[in-house]
């Protein structure tokens, strides 16, 4: 049977795309470079002979315990966050106030034509 131009022939192939993606022809080059990982957040705790560590049983803390620890997390977060300066707050504020407004009046003045228009329609 003869070969056929099938759809998809002509579209290159994962490593060819991929290959293009990291740097064209110089992608053989960084196949030989060690890839590294960063975070390691999911990364497994090992041991010296390379078992996985066991993981160590915590004591279920009482009911005031968990909201004491909700409201240490609750801090723990407030700390990390960047707080607007009083210049930065008092133009965000403006700017919010002044899209409100603006919005509240293309909605008032859109509900106020149609309500005239229904009127008029109906006979009102």
């Amino acid at each position: 049977m003869a070969d056929k131009d099938r759809p998809g022939d002509d579209v290159p192939g994962d490593d060819e795309l991929l290959a293009d993606a990291v740097g064209g022809d110089d992608a053989d080059e960084a196949d030989d470079a060690p890839v590294s990982r960063g975070g390691g957040t999911a990364v497994a705790e090992r041991t010296k002979d390379g078992a996985p560590k066991e993981k160590k049983e915590r004591k279920r803390a009482g009911f005031f315990g968990r909201i004491g620890g909700f409201f240490r997390e609750v801090i723990s977060e407030l700390r990390k966050v960047i707080w607007p300066t009083r210049k930065e707050l008092l133009t965000y504020t403006g700017v919010v106030i002044a899209f409100v407004s603006v919005m509240t009046a293309i909605v008032a003045v859109l509900d106020y034509a149609f309500g005239k228009g229904i009127l008029k329609a109906l006979g009102g």
